[in-house]
């Protein structure tokens, strides 16, 4: 059975006792999922320019945290985003509902944001907000078949390679790159030489950049 745990930021974590592994670092849910997939991620994206809205593509739905911190900077900037996530396990919302996010960031629009996040149905595009749509997709990444075309940004939240190898093989990365188009970016908390290796061989640019609080390094990759 899953536990609820608090990070060092305040901020709560999913525990799986059966893998014996945290949804997010235990330095800090929020900050780890701000450093890597919005200020590594989601501004550098931004910050290119943009023609349209912006499609992202996510493995590991997990708290739907980074759909929260992305919906929040969609809403703040004014900038129409498109959210497509993929998570095989969802959790219950007796769970979800516990979940402190709303409360670490302290705004009202959070919780409203984060209530919608959680209860728009499966499988459906659904708009959340005036600039957030969001679509979860109960599938593994092996069973995904594409439908909604091509991404901007991926962000890879699988759990780490030694709990989880399959997620990190080079058939399941060749298939979530072929998700971006050209010059879209991958970006994970692993950094791991073998990822880097086989980023390459799929013909991305691959930064190794530095990790949020408790780990290194983490990777972005763009696809050329």
């Amino acid at each position: 059975m899953s536990e609820i745990w608090l990070t060092e930021d305040g901020s709560h974590t999913i525990y799986l006792p059966e893998l014996r592994e945290t949804y997010h670092s235990i330095h800090g849910a929020v900050q780890e999922s701000r450093h890597v997939y919005i200020h590594h991620g989601l501004q550098q994206v931004v910050a290119r320019g943009l023609a349209g809205t912006l499609r992202i593509f996510e493995v590991g739905f997990g708290t739907g945290l980074n759909a929260l911190l992305t919906a929040r900077f969609a809403e703040s900037r004014q900038i129409s985003m498109r959210y497509a996530s993929l998570e095989a396990f969802p959790l219950d919302s007796s769970q979800t509902a516990k979940l402190n996010y709303p409360a670490k960031l302290k705004d009202e629009a959070s919780g409203e944001l984060y209530e919608a996040i959680h209860a728009c149905p499966w499988g459906l595009w659904h708009r959340v907000s005036g600039y957030f749509e969001l679509k979860k997709i109960n599938h593994t990444i092996q069973q995904y078949q594409p439908t909604d075309g091509l991404f901007d940004l991926c962000f890879y939240d699988a759990f780490a390679p030694s709990k989880q190898a399959e997620m990190w093989e080079f058939n399941i990365l060749q298939k979530v790159i072929a998700q971006l188009d050209r010059g879209g970016v991958f970006v994970t908390y692993c950094a791991k030489g073998q990822l880097k290796r086989d980023l390459r061989t799929l013909d991305c640019v691959v930064e190794t950049l530095p990790g949020p609080p408790g780990k290194l390094q983490m990777v972005r990759a763009t696809k050329k």
